[in-house]
């Protein structure tokens, strides 16, 4: 399987993997995502891979998961509780910093045979975990704040507080990953891949930041629907 039909499947599956936990256990259960997606995105994005003729890293969507979960929290229960979802997140990479990092220091058995490919993983993880973790937070409190600004100017405009979801949702989601993009390209990377890499893999990334965005429009109204109807199960 190629790696383009790779990628479009990866959007279904995460964003049905957030609907699912949502509709499981609610409000905690996008707080659990919020766990789930930030350590295994912090280590896919390692990967670098070709698809779309772009270079770029894997992670994005991961990440991309967690605006969402964020923009749920922040239409459904309110700024507080999806500030809440960012200091999770926030203490979730410096716990996993620190784990990860302490697994290198011991010393292997003979017999073990992968602890140089566990080496080579993770020894690379504190630069890419302390990027992540900045930006992972200035770009998602800027998310929650823009998010809530949108709300009252469609509020304003509408007179209906419920209306320009697609608006409020799109629209801090695709500056706030522009920030994410930009921000991390050069903090994880800077000095380990030249100019035009850098450059190829903030514009893909953001790129697949856009699409990933507009399509996890429908799972935010699906999850507002789920609530207003009373359909989650916790």
């Amino acid at each position: 399987m190629n790696n383009e039909i790779l990628l479009i499947l990866s959007i279904f599956v995460i964003y049905g993997m957030v609907l699912l936990w949502f509709y499981l256990f609610g409000e905690k259960g996008l707080y659990s995502f919020t766990v789930f997606a930030t350590i295994t995105a912090n280590i896919e994005v390692m990967l670098f891979i070709k698809a779309f003729g772009l270079e770029q890293t894997l992670g994005n969507v991961l990440f991309g998961s967690t605006f969402l979960a964020t923009d749920i929290l922040s239409e459904l229960y309110g700024k507080e509780k999806s500030k809440k979802t960012v200091y999770i997140g926030l203490l979730t990479s410096l716990c996993f910093i620190i784990l990860s990092q302490s697994w290198l220091l011991y010393t292997p058995a003979f017999e073990d045979e992968i602890f140089i490919g566990f080496k080579a993983v993770f020894s690379n993880t504190p630069r890419i975990m302390i990027s992540s973790l900045i930006v992972y937070v200035i770009s998602q409190i800027f998310d929650v704040f823009i998010y809530h600004k949108f709300w009252e100017f469609t509020t304003k405009k509408t007179g209906d507080k419920r209306k320009g979801l697609w608006i409020r949702n799109n629209g801090s989601t695709l500056i706030s990953q522009l920030i994410n993009s930009f921000l991390f390209t050069f903090f994880a990377f800077y000095g380990t891949q030249s100019l035009n890499v850098l450059i190829t893999t903030f514009l893909s990334s953001y790129l697949i930041f856009i699409i990933t965005s507009l399509a996890d429009t429908p799972i935010l109204y699906i999850a507002r629907h789920l609530y207003e109807n009373k359909k989650i199960k916790s």
